[in-house]
């Protein structure tokens, strides 16, 4: 089997790929998830005309003054009368506009003696300083559209539309799976031989925030008894991630052990560096891709293919990676055959390759912030040229 391009695999791993349906969660718990249906506002914002700004507030005829102060309007304590020309209250920002004003003066503006206000010749009235009735949004308007992620502006846009709980997708579960007889699971136990399994680790913590749960298994060793107890027992989970002996070496057995429990084979190769020796299978509702074994491979695959893919499974409308246009601070050579992932660090003149490309090179990932992305063949790059660039969390960027 050839290897397919990068959007060529995209495709194929998320054709058919279904939301897994809906529940409805308070709102303070939907953060991370994504909307199952439209939101309509059930209020609207503002519910009257309030001032933009401290100050004071009086009748939209008569703007020259002087005025006769008369109340008071503070957030929550509206004013209760009704004003007519020569008269004012004073307002604070984000209080209502009391009945009959129609504009209002600037604390700074204002020159005041007991009860006399009047202009100290720096500013005037103005309706601009009037937050209109609904100039947000209306009741009944559709204020996010399905698919949305709830982050924190998205939260707080929700609760000011007047719902308490909403209808997001469900998370799919996910088993993690690390396979190497290199590999130990305790850090502090390593020989030289060895290996600690932190491939489990990490992408345990990169999909916990889009799973309902995430069991690990592992680490595993390479016979074909200890890998198929390991696919039996990530059960009927959604999406199982494998780690390691996803390639074409004597020990790298997940092939064979998932076509052995009649999974059906997708592709197991992919145009890009980091991570050709990527794979997708499929049995019954279960997806399973299975990632290289260096760690760098390892976080580099998953953002590109099981992230999306658990961004699919829980209503995202667009899952996949999200880019932006950088320039480059520092040149870069030619590229090779395969399409690249650079790890990066961000700053002022843009997006920095790291030197170190070795795709074990773990402290070089911890310090990457972005991916640089380039095309098959691209050729050498100068500083300043413009790239796409995948942002990373690792620098607090996504």
């Amino acid at each position: 089997m050839s290897m397919l391009s990068l959007e060529e695999a995209l495709a194929r791993l998320l054709d058919g790929v279904t939301p897994l349906g809906s529940e409805q969660v308070a709102v303070e718990a939907a953060l991370g998830r994504y909307l199952a249906a439209p939101l309509l506002a059930r209020r609207t914002q503002p519910a009257a005309d309030l001032s933009a700004m401290d100050g004071y507030a009086m009748g939209a005829g008569g703007l020259a003054g002087p005025w006769r102060v008369v109340g008071e309007s503070r957030c929550g304590h509206p004013f209760g009368g009704s004003l007519v020309d020569g008269e004012a209250v004073r307002i604070s920002t984000g209080a209502l506009m009391p009945s009959g004003a129609g504009a209002v003066l600037l604390q700074e503006n204002a020159a005041r003696d007991g009860d006399a206000l009047s202009l100290n010749g720096e500013g005037e009235p103005t309706p601009r300083h009037i937050r209109r009735e609904g100039f947000d949004f209306a009741s009944g308007e559709t204020v996010l559209e399905a698919g949305t992620r709830i982050g924190a502006a998205q939260l707080a846009l929700a609760m000011s539309a007047g719902h308490g709980t909403l209808a997001v997708g469900k998370r799919p579960s996910v088993a993690v799976i690390d396979s190497g007889e290199e590999l130990v699971s305790d850090p502090e136990a390593a020989g030289e031989h060895q290996l600690p399994a932190s491939n489990g680790a990490m992408v345990e913590a990169m999909v916990r925030g889009h799973a309902s749960e995430v069991s690990r298994l592992g680490p595993v060793k390479d016979s074909m008894e200890a890998l198929l107890g390991a696919l039996d027992r990530a059960g009927d989970a959604d999406v199982v991630v494998t780690s390691g002996g996803a390639s074409v070496g004597d020990h790298d057995l997940v092939k064979p052990a998932l076509e052995r429990l009649g999974a059906e084979v997708n592709f197991w190769r992919v145009a890009i560096r980091p991570g050709k020796p990527l794979m997708l299978a499929r049995k019954g509702k279960t997806t399973v891709v299975g990632l290289p074994g260096n760690p760098v491979s390892a976080y580099v695959t998953a953002v590109l293919f099981v992230m999306p893919l658990l961004r699919a499974l829980g209503g995202a409308s667009d899952p996949r990676m999200q880019t932006m246009a950088m320039p480059l601070a520092a040149p870069m050579p030619e590229g090779g055959p395969r399409m690249e992932f650079h790890r990066a660090v961000l700053d002022e003149a843009g997006a920095a390759p790291i030197a170190e490309r070795d795709s074990s090179a773990l402290r070089a990932l911890a310090t990457a912030q972005a991916l640089i992305i380039r095309p098959a063949g691209c050729p050498a790059s100068r500083a300043g040229d413009i790239v796409q660039v995948c942002c990373l969390e690792n620098g607090g960027i996504a």
